[in-house]
C-alpha cells in the first residue's frame, strides 16, 4: 500500500510508476477518480472549517444573548442547522477518504529507480552460472521420465484432485523430502535463517497485508465458511508474523524461512505449460523472509539471491539471473531478480525463484514498523522474501538435467546423503 500522501500530493509520481510498469492506460481511471475524491475531500475540509467556525460564532452569540437576557431561539435555530451542515460534511469527507483509501489498495508498488523500464523484452540477464545441457531428442521431458521411473504419478493425481495435482511415490516422495531437508539445512545452519512452521490457512488480514487481496482473488483457494484461505506461498503468513507490531531497530535484519505446501488457483493460466510439473494448483516450497531498514533492503535481496543461487549451484543445476523490468514485476514488489533454470526436455528456461524487496509497500499494508531509536517515532520497515526453491520445476530440472543414456537420472551429490542413493532407476 502507498503512502495516501502520494495521492494528495504526488500524484504525478505515481502516474510516472504505473507508466514504468506499462499500466498506466489501465490504472488512468482510477487514478483520475482518486484525483477527483482527493478535490472533494478538500472543498469538503475548506466548508467544514467554515461551517465549524460559524457554528462557533452561533454558540458565542447564544451565550452573548442568555448573559443579557435576551431569546436567542432563533440563533438556537440557526446553530441546529448548521451542526446538518457540518454533519453531512464530515459524512462526505470520511466518504471520499474511505473510497481513496480502497482505491489505493488497487495500485501496485512503485519501482525502483535502476528497474528499467518496459515488459518482459526489456528484462536484463545479469549474470549466469553453469553450462546448460544441450536439448534435443535424446533427452525426455521429465514427466516421461518421471513416471517411467515411478517418481510421479499424474494419472492418479487428476483422478484424485483434478488436473493441476501430483502423487509423488516411492523415491519420488523421498526426492521431494530430501530437498526439503536440503533447503532448509543450509538455510538455517549456512544462513542463519530462523525456521518457522507456519499455518497453511489464513485470514483475510494476512492475505491482504502481502497484497494478495483485493487484487488476486480469483487465483485463490477460499473457504468460504471461516472466510480463511489456503496460502499461495509461506510469504503470507511470515511477513504476517509481526502485524500490527512494532519492532526494535536493533532487531533488524530479521530473517525466516518454512517449507510449505503452496496452492494456487491461477484462474488466468488455462492451457499454460499444463504437461508435468511445470505449473500445478499445488506445489511445495521453501520460501525466505526478510524484515529490514529501509537503508539495508538493497543490500539484503543481494544477500537473499545468493541464498536462492547457493541452493542451485549445490544441485548443479545451471541457472541465470535475471533483473525484471517494471512491467514484468511483481504486484506488491520494488525490485525483483528471477531465478531461471533451463530445462532441457521441454527446451524452457524455468522460472524457479523470484527474489524481491518490497520497499514498505507490504509493511504499511501489515502494520508492521521499527522504532529506529529509542524515543523516536516509528518508522515502517521494508519486507523482502523468495522462493529458495520451489520443488516442482527444480524437480523437473533435476530429472532432465540428470538422465543418463541408460535412462536413469544421476542425483547430484549434495543431494545424495539426503535421499540414500546417487542414481534414480
Amino acid at each position: 500500500m502507498h503512502d495516501i500522501r502520494l495521492l494528495r500530493d504526488q500524484l504525478d509520481r505515481l502516474r510516472d510508476g504505473m507508466r514504468r510498469r506499462k499500466k498506466l492506460g489501465e490504472l488512468a481511471p482510477l487514478l483520475d477518480r482518486a484525483e477527483e475524491l482527493e478535490r472533494d475531500r478538500r472543498s469538503a475540509i475548506t466548508e467544514l472549517e467554515a461551517q465549524q467556525a460559524q457554528r462557533n460564532r452561533l454558540t458565542q452569540e447564544v451565550g452573548e444573548r442568555r448573559k443579557a437576557g435576551l431569546e436567542a431561539t432563533d440563533l438556537i435555530a440557526a446553530g441546529r442547522a448548521v451542526g446538518d451542515v457540518i454533519a453531512a460534511l464530515e459524512h462526505r469527507k470520511s466518504s471520499a477518504e474511505a473510497a481513496v483509501q480502497a482505491l489505493v489498495y488497487e495500485l501496485p508498488n512503485l519501482t525502483f529507480d535502476e528497474v528499467p523500464e518496459g515488459g518482459d523484452e526489456a528484462n536484463r540477464i545479469m549474470r549466469a552460472w553453469g553450462a546448460p545441457r544441450p536439448d534435443g531428442s535424446l533427452i525426455k521431458p521429465h514427466w516421461e521420465i518421471g513416471e517411467r521411473l515411478g517418481l510421479l504419478d499424474l494419472t492418479r493425481g487428476a483422478k484424485i484432485s483434478g488436473s493441476g495435482f501430483i502423487v509423488y511415490r516411492g523415491i519420488g516422495a523421498r526426492l521431494v523430502r530430501g530437498l526439503m531437508n536440503m533447503m532448509l539445512d543450509i538455510h538455517t545452519v549456512e544462513h542463519g535463517y530462523e525456521e518457522c512452521s507456519v499455518p497453511l490457512v489464513v485470514n483475510r488480514a494476512s492475505m491482504t497485508g502481502t497484497g494478495q487481496l483485493p487484487k488476486f482473488a480469483d487465483d485463490m483457494y477460499h473457504i468460504n465458511e471461516e472466510d480463511l484461505f489456503l496460502i499461495p506461498t509461506s510469504e503470507v503468513p511470515l511477513t504476517n508474523l509481526y502485524r500490527d507490531e512494532i519492532l526494535d531497530a536493533t532487531e533488524l535484519p530479521k530473517s525466516f524461512c518454512a517449507f510449505t505446501p503452496c496452492f494456487r488457483r491461477e484462474a488466468g493460466a488455462a492451457g499454460k505449460d499444463t504437461r508435468g510439473l511445470l505449473r500445478v494448483h499445488e506445489f511445495d516450497k521453501v520460501e525466505l523472509v526478510k524484515y529490514t531498514t529501509p537503508e539495508s533492503s538493497l543490500t539484503e535481496l543481494e544477500l537473499l539471491t545468493s541464498h536462492a543461487e547457493v541452493i542451485l549451484q549445490r544441485l548443479e543445476l545451471p541457472y541465470r539471473v535475471l533483473l525484471l523490468a517494471a512491467g514484468d514485476t511483481g504486484f506488491a514488489s520494488a525490485k525483483t531478480y528471477d531465478l531461471e533454470v533451463f530445462a532441457p526436455g521441454v527446451g524452457k528456461w524455468l522460472e524457479v525463484s523470484s527474489c524481491s524487496v518490497m520497499s514498505d509497500f507490504q509493511a504499511r499494508r501489515a502494520n508492521i514498523r521499527y522504532r529506529p531509536a529509542p524515543g523516536e517515532k516509528p518508522r515502517f520497515l521494508h519486507t523482502l522474501n523468495g522462493s529458495a526453491l520451489a520443488f516442482s520445476r527444480i524437480i523437473a530440472s533435476l530429472l532432465e538435467h540428470g538422465q543418463q543414456a541408460d535412462g536413469s537420472v544421476r542425483v547430484p551429490e549434495a543431494l545424495q546423503s539426503y535421499i540414500g542413493c546417487s542414481t534414480l532407476r
